[in-house]
């Protein structure tokens, strides 16, 4: 049993892919330069299946097929592909997947910050052999972005626009000439075929960096949205509660969450500013209230429900996280859920217990 709280989805997901990679040579089916599967098998591990020797294909990513294929067509041209959406529709999730589906690494990232530095995109200096060497290749520190050029493999740049517009615009002469000057030993690194950038960007959150028209041009954007059904986000919390829960070894019993749905139900109301029948307008809070949020939401309960409960999750467990969710400012947010809790919660009879539970905590 390992002890690695969260596995790289190569080595998570190392059955599924070899699968895919054994079915890909016995159908023949082309494969891009450099890549482990053919985009059939890349979409496939995506959103799941069954192969014909019976292998069971988990779903990574509930949603549109197109969207899937779009977006490993998008990295198989010579564009790099661009993940687009409000704060928690599994952008990071899905950018992991196709790094690891067809580079079988998924560990060369950038993570956007309003302080990342432009070595991040290019390169550093290692200052103790520059300053006894001089300038040289040992001395060079790559970026990730330059070890995915030298090696042909996919690099994820997560949260694009925080950062700095300047710095952003460094990936232009890479994205553009497929090639990284180092003017400082009169040479440069040539991007070998298989190379491209997964970027992750919304623009929701403050401290957005636009991203100049020059850098969009660089990008196929793909758009995903949040799950279209009740039905399919929970689908995706509960799955991403169970895998939570087996990884975090919380001893309760995740096969049968019905809080799960009454959590969804809410904060897509909330996000909408209409109850799930459309007959009662609500107001909508300033946190987004993602699908990721829900699964955050969930988790904590399990794990109350775990260490000081049952085992069983019951509105109690759900009511700390719910508020916490939706409350990020403590004036205007507050007055919004309470008149959510009073005119919608406290009219539905199942939920008495999940009403009283949140208004002794408001």
């Amino acid at each position: 049993m390992t002890d690695i709280l969260r596995a790289h989805a190569e080595d998570a997901y190392a059955a599924e892919l070899s699968a895919l990679a054994a079915h890909d040579a016995e159908t023949g089916r082309p494969r891009p330069p450099q890549w482990r599967l053919s985009p059939w098998a890349v979409t496939t591990y995506l959103l799941g299946g069954e192969l014909p020797d019976g292998t069971a294909i988990s779903a990574k990513y509930v949603g549109a097929r197109r969207l899937m294929e779009i977006a490993v067509a998008s990295l198989a041209t010579d564009r790099a592909l661009l993940l687009l959406g409000v704060p928690g529709t599994a952008k990071t999730w899905v950018g992991e997947h196709l790094a690891a589906a067809i580079s079988g690494d998924s560990t060369l990232v950038v993570q956007g910050t309003a302080g990342t530095p432009e070595e991040s995109l290019r390169y550093g200096w290692n200052y103790a052999r520059l300053l006894a060497e001089g300038p040289s290749r040992a001395a060079l520190v790559p970026s990730p972005v330059m070890r995915a050029m030298e090696t042909g493999a996919l690099v994820r740049i997560e949260e694009l626009t925080r950062i700095p517009a300047d710095v952003q615009d460094g990936l232009i002469s890479i994205l553009s000439e497929k090639t990284l000057p180092l003017p400082e030993l009169d040479d440069e690194v040539q991007a070998r075929q298989g190379f491209n950038v997964i970027a992750t960007a919304n623009n929701r959150d403050k401290g957005v960096n636009d991203l100049s028209s020059a850098l969009k041009r660089r990008f196929n954007t793909v758009v995903l949205p949040l799950p279209d059904t009740l039905d399919d986000e929970v689908s995706i919390v509960r799955t991403r509660v169970e895998q939570l829960g087996a990884s975090l070894a919380l001893p309760a019993d995740l096969s049968h969450l019905a809080e799960i749905e009454r959590v969804v139900t809410i904060f897509r109301e909330l996000r909408s500013g209409v109850t799930a029948d459309g007959r009662t307008s609500v107001k909508s809070p300033s946190a987004t209230l993602s699908t990721a949020e829900a699964i955050s939401v969930m988790t904590n309960g399990v794990a109350l429900a775990a260490h000081f409960g049952d085992g069983v999750v019951r509105a109690d467990d759900v009511a700390a996280g719910l508020v916490g969710a939706v409350v990020k400012d403590p004036v205007q947010d507050r007055i919004v859920w309470q008149e959510y809790l009073d005119t919608v919660v406290r009219d539905r009879p199942s939920w008495a217990d999940l009403y009283r539970a949140c208004r002794e905590l408001v």
